[in-house]
């Protein structure tokens, strides 16, 4: 396995003699920073199915973006924009539960969405998979300018919003006698994972971007348990599981985004294994004492 035997060749070659690996070394690492801080929120307030479906509530706009011929990136975010405005209108005047509201948008964004790709000529398809699917090596430097912009909008976001995220989390109503406003944090919270959903349409995709917000926390909560630990550990876990990934699609001729995203999620079950292993192991431990 040149991955041991070569390690040289395999790990870092590719890096220093192909200029695109560079550029999608860099989109990687921006991503997982994106996608991770905003992901841990995520994770721990128990928004996975509202992300996986504000994920895909972008494809309206993508879909119109490409039929008036303006950027496909102003389109997904006004999209996603929108959904964030109808997930809060129909949390605060449905008495419905949230995730019956939430899904009723996803389908009604998801369906609108196909009705309008249907439309679409074939000409547009190549450029329509790329953001679905996602395209690295095809990064450019506005990409990159554009993915280090949002991150920046992140990084700021989180920091700013902590507190009252924190306090919200895990007593909302503490927060509100606090008078940290917490379902304005929530709503920024929103507007902070739609930036991050549309800035990894260049590296992951639409379809795979879920896998960035959603495993690298979920594997850094079953290592650690403060928040910021979390997210640097999550930061850590996702660039890693990243670069591998990207390396195993390089070597072996995979699909990039897929490859990436599949790396994550195998991180996440190794990592639960492992504690299960150690955690049976002190148990064990514990009852020979006793």
């Amino acid at each position: 396995m040149r991955v041991i035997t070569d390690p040289w060749g395999w790990w870092i070659e590719p890096f220093v003699d192909n200029p695109a690996m560079r550029d999608a070394l860099w989109a990687v690492l921006l991503t997982a920073a994106c996608t991770s801080l905003v992901g841990t929120w995520v994770v721990l307030r128990g928004m996975s199915f509202l992300g996986d479906a504000l994920a895909h509530g972008v494809l309206p706009g993508l879909a119109i973006a490409f039929v008036v011929g303006v950027d496909p990136t102003i389109g997904a975010l006004v999209a996603a924009l929108v959904m964030v405005g109808g997930v809060n209108v129909v949390r605060s005047a449905s008495p419905l539960p949230d995730d019956v509201s939430i899904g009723i948008l996803f389908v009604g964004f998801l369906a609108l969405a196909v009705v309008i790709m249907s439309t679409q000529s074939a000409s547009y398809t190549g450029d329509l998979n790329r953001f679905l699917f996602g395209s690295i090596t095809g990064v450019d430097r506005s990409d990159l300018t554009r993915q280090a912009v949002i991150t920046a909008i992140t990084i700021v976001g989180v920091v700013v919003l902590h507190r009252a995220l924190l306090a919200g989390t895990f007593d909302e109503r503490q927060a509100r006698l606090l008078g940290l406003r917490p379902r304005l944090a929530h709503f920024a919270l929103l507007a902070l994972l739609a930036l991050a959903i549309v800035g990894s349409f260049g590296t992951v995709g639409n379809l795979l971007v879920f896998a960035f917000l959603v495993a690298p926390p979920a594997t850094a909560t079953l290592l650690v348990h403060r928040v910021p630990a979390i997210m640097i550990v999550a930061v850590t876990i996702g660039a890693l599981g990243g670069t591998i990934g990207l390396l195993i699609s390089y070597h072996h001729a995979t699909a990039a985004g897929a490859t990436m995203a599949l790396t994550s999620v195998v991180g996440f079950f190794g990592v639960l294994v492992a504690r299960s292993v150690v955690d049976l192991a002190g148990q064990r431990r514990s009852l020979r004492r006793s």
